[in-house]
């Protein structure tokens, strides 16, 4: 079943209040709370700006397991289901069966897990980073292999 049909599915039989996973092959999955008409509520990485980016980083240097909760600025957003699970799907696909060089502390399977949930590299499980800190390094390598198979489906498209 393609994700398109899964949607239709999900869609066709979820009541208000049944919850909704994404899961990953990896794994990993988020949860969401199904909220009729095709859209899902979940808590979502707020978005930041430059400013918000800095305060961030400075809070979680200061109190690296608790930056979250300090900040507070995780949001619970209302998205349509279709849109959520397509941009995921999108970076799934973009990613799936490229090989990458594998490193522990800046390109491993937790950073790829939450780019693809997010669009930025994280992983909490390396002790001597801070909590929540984005690997842009990790970032930059999957954002531009998803950048590249966009422009390499676009000149498909426009030849085609």
């Amino acid at each position: 079943m393609d994700n398109q049909e899964q949607i239709k599915e999900v869609v066709s039989t979820a009541k208000f209040g049944d919850l909704i996973e994404f899961s990953y092959p990896i794994g990993y999955s988020h949860w969401g709370v199904y909220d009729e008409d095709g859209h899902v509520i979940h808590f979502a990485v707020s978005e930041e700006g430059n400013m918000m980016q800095r305060i961030r980083g400075t809070l979680e240097g200061w109190f690296p397991y608790c930056g979250d909760l300090l900040l507070g600025t995780t949001r619970i957003r209302r998205v349509p289901l279709a849109s959520e699970a397509e941009v995921m799907k999108k970076r799934c696909d973009a990613l799936l069966n490229q090989d990458f060089k594998y490193d522990l502390f800046f390109l491993n399977c937790e950073h790829f897990a939450t780019f693809v949930r997010y669009g930025k590299a994280v992983c909490n499980q390396i002790p001597v980073k801070f909590k929540n800190q984005e690997c842009e390094k990790a970032t930059t390598v999957f954002q531009t292999a998803v950048d590249e198979k966009d422009a390499a489906q676009e000149q498909c498209d426009i030849i085609f």
